[in-house]
């Protein structure tokens, strides 16, 4: 049975178990893992688990909608099991984004008209739910996994997950291949056959540390940080104050004519060279001077 048809089941049954007690039905465990073919386990975190953000409680041995509170009739049901899904996926996250995320899932699920507009440019991985959730699952608890890994062709692979990352839109598993003891990114969506080990390992609070201030995907976890030196213009200063480049931010310099300097660490040149690129002329590099060399060489070869 294929994770696809299993999470297409899932849904299907979250749906139905909403619709039912939308209509006022006061719900048995037993009777609907009969009508579903499945545990009374399953139905059980189906309620503790997955349905716990909806207004629904237990009274005696049935479940019911909970007095006064009834699903709009403009928002779609399984719009609104798909919506606690990614709020169950950024629940696995941690700071501010997984906060302000939370928040705007939670008026999305609740304001008819929503104001709101966003314009994400997030791969999408939905077809991934399950292989995400073992791989969270193994994170939160450090344990080992097996998978396969597809390139030209499938690869078994015994890794240490770290973090699920997103870089540019696409999804990336950081984790420590146990062959070599090296941290490598991979493809989440080459990805397959995720299976826990009863086996665990160690964190790595300077490897951690690291993989935080990672800018892109470019990041080298093997090499020391080094300081980058970057001077703004006036005209975009404002945007990295308000929205530092990275955690290790620091204004370096004010000038008179308004524009700044700020410092960053990096482990690779590629992590900031696109940016610097991206944001010409306002923005460029001060030291080291063989990074702001290699984009100038860049440039004359890109105008010849």
């Amino acid at each position: 049975m294929g994770y696809k048809h299993d999470y297409d089941k899932t849904l299907t049954r979250l749906i139905s178990i909403l619709s039912q007690l939308n209509s006022g039905d006061a719900l048995s465990v037993s009777e609907l893992a009969m009508e579903f073919n499945v545990s009374t386990r399953t139905i059980q975190r189906d309620f503790n688990e997955r349905l716990i953000s909806f207004p629904i409680e237990r009274v005696g041995k049935r479940w019911k909608m909970q007095e006064g509170f009834r699903l709009e009739k403009s928002t779609s049901i399984e719009d609104r099991v798909v919506l606690d899904i990614m709020e169950g996926l950024i629940s696995g996250t941690d700071g501010t984004f997984a906060t302000k995320a939370k928040n705007l899932l939670s008026k999305l699920k609740n304001e008819e008209h929503n104001p709101i507009y966003t314009k994400l440019n997030i791969e999408d991985i939905s077809d991934k739910l399950k292989e995400i959730q073992q791989l969270e699952s193994a994170i939160k608890s450090q344990t080992k996994i097996s998978c396969e890994y597809a390139l030209k062709s499938k690869i078994p692979c015994r890794l240490c997950p770290k973090k699920i990352a997103n870089y540019e839109g696409f999804w990336y598993l950081l984790a420590i291949d146990e062959k070599d003891n090296i941290l490598k990114k991979y493809y989440l969506k080459n990805i397959s056959k995720v299976k826990q080990l009863n086996e665990t390992f160690k964190t790595d609070k300077a490897l951690d540390k690291k993989l935080d201030n990672a800018l892109s995907i470019w990041f080298d976890a093997k090499k020391e940080p080094f300081e980058v030196i970057l001077s703004l213009d006036k005209q975009i200063a404002k945007y990295f104050e308000r929205k530092p480049i990275s955690p290790t931010q620091t204004t370096h310099e004010i000038q008179d004519d308004g524009s700044i300097q700020i410092a960053i660490k990096i482990t690779h040149e590629m992590e900031v060279i696109p940016l610097v690129k991206y944001w010409i002329p306002y923005m460029r590099v001060v030291e080291p001077t063989w990074i702001r060399d290699k984009i100038e060489e860049d440039l004359r070869r890109y105008l010849s």
